[in-house]
This record gives C-alpha cells, structure tokens and sequence, in this order.
C-alpha cells in the first residue's frame, strides 16, 4: 500500500505477490517531481549567467557600492533629503564581498541568483503539485517580460517574493481563521521587505485585497502584520519615524517632480494595458468551465482583486502590476492549474512523472533562450573604466564631477570604477539631485537631448569636471565650449578646453579609427 492506496494486484493478506516491477518506482515520483522542479528553477539563473549576462541597471550599483565601501555622498551630488533605503542590502553585499574579495562582477551574480531562486521557490512550500507552477512560470515567460524582470538581481524581488507567499498561504490555508503563528511570519516578512526594500507603504494594496474579497479575518490579520512589520523593519535602522516618512516623500517627489511622463524612467511611467493579463483571465474562466474545477469563486479571492487593483493602477505608472500584478496573477494561474492536474494525475502516476519532466524543459528552454539577444545584450556594452589608457585624461580628475543626464551611464562606469574617486551628477533617481540640477535634467529629456539644454553645467564645469553624451562617432555634439573626444563606442567626453602652450589652437575632437570596449 503506497499513500493509503491499495495498488492493482494486492491483497491484504500478501501485500508483494502480485506487485509490478513499475509499483516500486511509482512511490518515488512524487519526490522526482519535487526534484526536478526545484532544480530547474536553480538551473535557469546558472544558464543565463553563463552567457555572461548582467543586468542593466540597480543590481551594478548596489555592487559597486558595496566594493567602494564610500557613502552615497562621495559618490553622488545629492540634494538636502537623502536616505539610503537600501542600506541593509549594501551592508549584506559588503560582508560577503569582504570574506570573499569577489570583484563587483561575482557579486551582481550572487545577487541575481540569490533573488530569482528566492522568487523562483517562493510558493513551492505551498503546492501540492509543483508542476504547476512551471507551467505558470513559462505561461508568463512567453508572453511577457516576466523573466528579464526576475534576473533584475534587485531587492523588489524579496518584496515580490513576499507577495507570493502571503497569497498562497492563503489559497491553501484560507478554510481555517489566521492564527497567531501566521500573524508573526507574517509581520516578521514585512519587516525584512521593509528593511531591505524599503516600500512600506504599498502593502496597502494587498490589505485591501483581502477586505475587497470579504477576508476580514486575513485582511485584519495582514494589516495587523503589515503595521507591525513595518514598525519593526523602520525601528532596525535606528530612525523608525523618519525611515517611514523619508519612503513616503521620496515617492512624493520621484512621481510629482516630473511635469511630464516622458522625463520619468521608463519603469515609473504608465502602461497602454497589459492585455495577456486579460488574456491569462480569459483563458482561467475558460479552464475552469471546461475542467469542472471545483474551486473559489473570484470575487472572493484576493490574488484575483489585486491583479484587478494593480492591473489599473498601472495606467499611473507600470510598476504597480509590475511588482504587485504580476505575483498576484501567477498565483491565481498556479492555484486553477493545480486543481487541473489533481483531477487528470494520480500523486504517484508515472504520466505525472513524465508530464513534469517535458514541462521542466520548456520551462528551461523558453526562459533561457536567448532571443533577441535578451541575455547577451551587456556583451557589447562599451565602459568608461579607468584601466583604459586611451581615456587618460578624458576621466574626471581628483575631486571631479561626472554630468550626465543618462542613468545608465552612472550605471555602467560606477560599477566599473568603484573606487574612483569622482562624482556623479545623476544617480539611480533623479529626484536626489539638487533642485537646481534637476531643473537642468529636466529641461534636456523635456527637449530630448537638445545641446543647448546643458548650457547651465557647461557653464559651471571646473576642469577636472567632464560632460558625457552619447552620440554617434560622426561629429562631436554641438557644445563648442568643451573639447570633446569619442571615448567609447557610442559616447562622447566634454572637458573645458586646456591652455594651449605656445599659442597653439587647442586639439580637434579625437574619433579612434576603432571604439575600444
């Protein structure tokens, strides 16, 4: 008897004479399903970075931060009201970085692969059937940007991570009032969400979920957790009141700063409607009608509420689904899809054994192909980093400022020059610049690019200051106070002028037959 069940051809009185040869494997499928699950999950990150992938944007700096060990202050202009919210992310990098002297490379690795498996595992615990988050995982790899996201190596990812796990505690726990065991997991996830992460606030969202789906006893219970939470996580920094309240203003003025949507990154600005969220919805109403799936209505679920929530207030800004949507809908998905394989597959059935080995490989293959170039678009990224020698003096000197009005730029030379010892003008957020330099941020993306937009920093620019643009290597930009010389593929370096000596008229703009990398 294998689960309580008598197998074909068993007796009570001789439980072996009559057993297949298969009956002896069938008790080991559930654990090979677990298996090969969990390391799929972890062999999707280990192939992408193989191919020498990187992430575009935050996971860098939060390396190179650690690796400097400087604070934000020696590294950006930063206006009156600064906050790291990510200090605890920074000082948790840095203590690895310190016991394993790894260079800001294996670091952003580390970090990529930490946060997806975390993700990636996040509602296994709570499965029956872990197959059917494959095939959630690969619904949305194909028809999103889902897994890009996932590899972003970003602390959202915990959030993101919480976020799943509260709602499938949820889903298979929802028969049975919270108890007081749940509340403390609960707050104490918040917390750290809090600590690391940093947005307390949006866990409002889905507090009203629970209440919207008629879950008074969990959406009590939640908001019960998220204010505990939230407290403890504010308190560990050492300034509770001012952590909460800094989270708040810094949304404030990342959002409200901004007279048009076009200067925001591209994340914060809104989204035309996700239509495969409609589509995924669609195809659940359709499954369940079809499969008999005896399952809870909608409107009594909260996954279903804040996909709804999320879905619309991302025609305010995109991360809102993004970051909230998203987990919640993969969650409903995963939920119907278990019910599905329940009713079609025994737990110990050999087809449920092989169904879950072809799903591992589409899982594989769909998130790991590198489709227009997806994975290895960092491969041909030009750095300004200073063990270049034809860049020898195009750097800022001791002491400089880097003005720049592309984040990525700040991106990709902070994590290649950790300890150089300059500044930048912009950062990873624009409303930490000071007020005056956002103005002149402001008016170069509100004239997209337009040369005459920098005049203010050319007019303040010291010598050991430099001015990048990005252009093509045909002419230098129009801006003829500086010098300018084609540094890497694809950007430009402004100085002011050097005395000639001699008389002699200063350098023409240099342009390298070949863009060194």
């Amino acid at each position: 008897m294998i689960f309580g069940i008598a197998l074909p051809g068993m007796t009570e009185n001789d439980g072996h004479s009559n057993a297949s040869p298969l009956d002896a494997v069938r008790r080991y499928v559930p654990l090979a399903v677990w298996a090969i699950v969990i390391l799929v999950i972890l062999a999707i990150p280990l192939k992408i970075i193989g191919y020498g992938y990187l992430p575009p944007d935050d996971a860098l700096r939060h390396a190179a931060k650690a690796v400097s060990g400087k604070s934000w202050q020696d590294i950006l202009v930063l206006g009156p009201a600064f906050r790291d919210q990510n200090f605890v992310w920074h000082f948790f990098l840095r203590q690895i970085f310190l016991w394993s002297h790894c260079d800001t490379d294996k670091l952003v690795v580390f970090a990529v692969m930490a946060l997806f498996t975390l993700v990636g595992w996040s509602a296994l615990p709570w499965l029956k059937r872990p197959e059917a988050w494959l095939i959630t995982l690969t619904i949305f790899t194909v028809t999103s940007g889902m897994m890009q996201r996932l590899m972003l190596g970003r602390p959202f990812l915990l959030t993101f991570s919480g976020v799943v796990t509260i709602l499938c505690a949820w889903q298979f726990r929802s028969s049975s009032p919270p108890r007081w065991r749940t509340l403390a997991w609960v707050m104490a996830l918040i917390a750290v969400c809090t600590l690391v992460h940093g947005v307390w606030y949006l866990w409002a969202l889905p507090v009203a979920a629970f209440f919207l789906a008629g879950q008074f006893r969990w959406g009590i219970m939640l908001a019960a957790g998220w204010a505990a939470g939230a407290l403890l996580g504010a308190s560990l920094t050492g300034h509770p009141i001012d952590s909460l309240c800094y989270a708040v203003e810094i949304a404030r003025r990342t959002l409200g700063m901004h007279d048009v949507q076009h200067t925001m990154s591209t994340e914060l600005q809104p989204f035309a409607g996700d239509v495969f969220a409609l589509v995924v919805l669609g195809g659940l109403l359709v499954l369940r009608c079809l499969g008999g799936l005896n399952t809870r209505p909608w409107r009594s679920n909260p996954a279903f509420w804040l996909a709804c929530i999320c879905w619309v207030l991302g025609f305010k800004t995109v991360r809102f689904w993004a970051d909230w949507g998203w987990p919640a809908l993969m969650v409903l998905t995963t939920c119907d899809l278990q019910l599905l394989l329940e009713a079609r597959f025994a737990a110990d059935s050999l087809k449920r054994l092989a169904l879950t080995g072809g799903l591992a490989a589409m899982t594989y293959l769909a998130a790991t192909n590198d489709y227009n170039s997806r994975w290895t678009q960092n491969l041909t990224c030009s750095y300004l980093a200073q063990d270049n020698p034809d860049l020898n003096g195009w750097l800022p000197d001791q002491g400089g400022i880097f003005y720049t009005a592309d984040m990525t730029v700040f991106y990709q030379t902070f994590f290649k020059n950790p300890n150089a010892d300059w500044r930048y003008i912009l950062g990873y957020e624009p409303a930490l610049m000071p007020d005056e330099d956002f103005q002149v941020y402001h008016k170069i993306l509100w004239n997209f690019g337009d040369a005459k937009a920098y005049k203010p920093w050319v007019d303040k620019m010291r010598p050991q200051d430099r001015l990048v643009l990005r252009g093509g290597r045909g002419s230098p930009p129009n801006i003829p106070q500086l010098e300018w010389e084609y540094g890497v593929s694809g950007i430009w370096i402004g100085r002011s002028p050097r005395i000639p000596q001699s008389g002699t008229p200063p350098p023409a703009p240099t342009v390298p037959a070949t863009a060194p990398r």
